[in-house]
């Protein structure tokens, strides 16, 4: 099979064994991602942790300096003065009980939910519908804001979300291969930095483990972290 046949070669040109430089690993993964479409860089990290531990879990945002490639829709749970807010800031979807029954109605076009305070009562029943899609507002992460202008345009921007999943991998697209070299080594820099600095607090040991980058199409590459950590 074709698809086989171009893994193998650009597999071929990855050493296993070897742990590159930031610069080096994304040179090797740009050149390797020949699909036919505009394939994502991918990030992988696994991290010593274990996230069903609550003093574990590993959970943020961080903004993409090179942003991601991709359109962003954005949902704004607001009324008055702040709907018209989020409308102006470039949200694609504005609205309060009537928003709640297109997502009911599943009507779920966009990738980010934003609310104010004052609605969570009503984003709060959305919870079976927002929460398995990674979608529920959270203060933590900047969701839940009464400056709905700076929450969506960082989503417009390119602010991802990372969550370290129960096997205490995380994993996250940080760009296109259409992207520069600089522009996406930017992007990881930013995401494993984000993912140090948030070291939880019953985290013992070697916090970041093993780092891979790779294309959706390509082989991984192992990252040395320590080149792709911000100063």
């Amino acid at each position: 099979m074709a698809m086989g046949k171009r893994f193998k070669a650009a597999a071929s040109t990855v050493d296993r064994d070897k742990t590159y430089g930031l610069e080096e690993a994304v040179k090797m993964v740009k050149a390797n991602a020949k699909a036919k479409f505009d394939e994502t860089i991918e990030v992988a990290m696994n991290l010593g942790i274990d996230p069903r531990h609550a003093d574990q879990a590993v959970r943020g945002m961080v903004d993409l300096p090179s942003g991601t490639g991709k359109t962003i829709r954005v949902a704004v749970f607001a009324r008055g003065a702040k709907a018209e807010e989020a409308k102006a800031a470039g949200a694609d979807l504005v609205g309060a009980d009537d928003l709640a029954e297109k997502i009911n109605a599943g009507e779920m076009n966009f990738e980010r939910c934003i609310a104010t305070p004052d609605m969570m009562g009503v984003v709060g029943r959305l919870g079976k519908v927002l929460g398995p899609r990674g979608l529920m507002p959270n203060p933590k992460l900047g969701t839940v804001t009464q400056d709905v202008t700076a929450a969506v345009k960082a989503a417009k921007a390119g602010s991802i979300e990372f969550r370290a999943e129960k096997s205490g991998i995380v994993h996250a697209g940080v760009g296109k291969a259409s992207f520069s070299e600089d522009a996406i080594a930017a992007n990881v820099k930013a995401l494993v930095t984000a993912i140090s600095r948030a070291k939880p607090t019953g985290a013992k040991g070697t916090f970041i483990k093993k780092v891979s980058i790779s294309s959706t199409m390509g082989p991984g590459v192992k990252l040395d972290p320590a080149t792709a950590l911000n100063s």
